[in-house]
């Protein structure tokens, strides 16, 4: 069961990262930052993919992906129909490996030392839930704040 709630919010925040991006009116916004932001909307939606690809599409999905943190905080000016395409394409990874997720799994040791000590893939999955939901909030306020005052 909360295999497929994880799916859903997943979904829903992804699909909600994807609606931010389109409503920005200029697509240079994306990657704007000022007045004590730290990171562009372009940089954190690089950074849950690379989150997402990395803890849910590899490891418990399978699906071959090699992080490269330091390039989600630093690459800039990807155009948003290629940002967009990765957002998606993490969507539906993280929904198919999470899919064929069984509850056993839930319970385990999570295979890779994310934290000061290791935790259950249980913990490690609703924190992730929980760090996509604080970027989707950094994002949309970002889109609020720095698209209005855009020149």
């Amino acid at each position: 069961m909360l295999p497929d709630t994880l799916r859903l919010l997943f979904r829903r925040d992804l699909n909600r990262v994807l609606q931010e991006l389109t409503q920005y009116r200029d697509e240079e916004t994306i990657w704007h930052v000022e007045k004590g932001i730290a990171n562009s909307a372009g940089n954190l939606s690089l950074h849950l993919v690379g989150n997402l690809r990395t803890y849910i599409g590899a490891e418990l999905g399978g699906v071959a992906y090699t992080r490269h943190r330091e390039l989600e905080f630093s690459l800039k000016n990807v155009p948003r129909q290629e940002l967009l395409e990765k957002v998606a394409e993490t969507r539906d990874i993280v929904d198919a490996s999470l899919r064929t997720l069984s509850p056993e799994v839930l319970t385990q040791e999570y295979p890779l030392l994310v934290f000061e000590q290791k935790t259950s893939t249980e913990y490690l999955l609703v924190h992730l839930t929980t760090h996509l939901a604080y970027h989707l909030g950094q994002i949309n306020y970002h889109r609020r704040l720095l698209d209005l005052t855009a020149p």
